[in-house]
């Protein structure tokens, strides 16, 4: 099969907005719980609001012309919460002024989706993509809708562009940039993940991700076979899901172990990686990028709120 050509960038630079998705995991835990366990619709599940926080990323890619593009990757949960992020890192501004082209809605997750109306507050007309594997609820919430039993509602209507993602489809946004969609089913009833990929030239071609439910192993594989330039991964950004709630299990191991593989240059992971699962990257002498721990992360020994990643 002929490998997509989605050309090359110059450069990639990533801040961390918030990659905190929940304040207390053994509070959210209880409540998924409560709520009727993992296969429960996250919609229907009563969470606690002030538990909430959110991931969220904002991208900035420099062509080989010298312009740069911004997108913001998911949109965190609590409104409040990250209306003080974006005010921190100046992303308020950035969405009026409509410096941010895009909007990339990962999953439909409630930490990485349920924020949307802090977006659009300030753009209510940016353009966003997500995977075609939206349920009916996470199409509703985008054209405004309210889920009381969620604790959860969306207030402003989404007016711009809205990019279905199918599964495997590779869609390059501009030269050095790709969007892919992977489908597959995820906890608390939701299917499917986009993330991206950069092809830095003289580098090697750079995975962005969210939560990486398809799995580090399955992202890069993905890349080698299908995009051209591939060949050679440079590095990694984002959740890597291999710990989420703390704990790293033999098969989380398993995973690390096998990234080894791709000789990765630069790790800039946070989120559901977990912190045990860096700690193993970092003994296996990984090239981890640190942080600073930060306006509320957990640790300094990964990307944290508020710390930025040049590629």
């Amino acid at each position: 099969m002929e490998k997509k050509e989605i050309g090359q960038c110059r450069s990639l630079k990533i801040k961390c907005v918030s990659e905190i998705g929940w304040l207390d995991p053994e509070k959210l835990l209880n409540q998924m719980q409560k709520g009727g366990g993992l296969e429960k619709n996250q919609w229907t599940i009563p969470w606690s609001y002030e538990n909430a926080a959110g991931f969220c990323s904002l991208i900035d890619m420099e062509t080989l012309e010298g312009e740069h593009h911004k997108f913001l990757l998911d949109t965190g949960w609590n409104n409040q919460y990250m209306d003080k992020c974006f005010k921190r890192e100046g992303i308020d501004r950035m969405l009026k002024d409509k410096e941010i082209d895009s909007l990339i809605i990962s999953h439909e997750h409630l930490d990485h989706f349920w924020g949307l109306e802090t977006v659009l507050k300030y753009n209510p007309d940016i353009k966003i993509i997500i995977p075609n594997t939206f349920f009916p609820e996470g199409k509703a919430f985008l054209k405004g809708a309210e889920f009381a039993a969620a604790n959860v509602r969306n207030r402003i209507s989404h007016e711009g562009e809205l990019i279905k993602i199918k599964p495997k489809e590779i869609k390059k946004i501009y030269d050095g940039c790709a969007v892919a969609a992977f489908d597959l089913p995820i906890i608390i009833r939701v299917r499917g993940e986009v993330s991206l990929y950069f092809n830095i030239k003289d580098k090697g071609v750079i995975c962005v991700t969210g939560c990486c439910h398809q799995g580090i192993i399955s992202f890069a594989e993905f890349a080698k076979k299908n995009i051209a330039g591939a060949e050679n991964l440079y590095g990694v950004y984002g959740g890597l899901h291999i710990a989420p709630f703390g704990t790293l299990t033999p098969e989380g191991e398993k995973v690390i172990k096998e990234m080894a593989r791709y000789n990765f240059k630069k790790i800039a992971c946070n989120h559901c990686t977990g912190i045990e699962a860096v700690r193993k990257m970092i003994e296996l002498g990984y090239p981890i990028v640190k942080g600073t721990g930060r306006y509320g992360s957990a640790s300094d020994l990964y990307i944290g709120n508020g710390d930025e990643v040049i590629f």
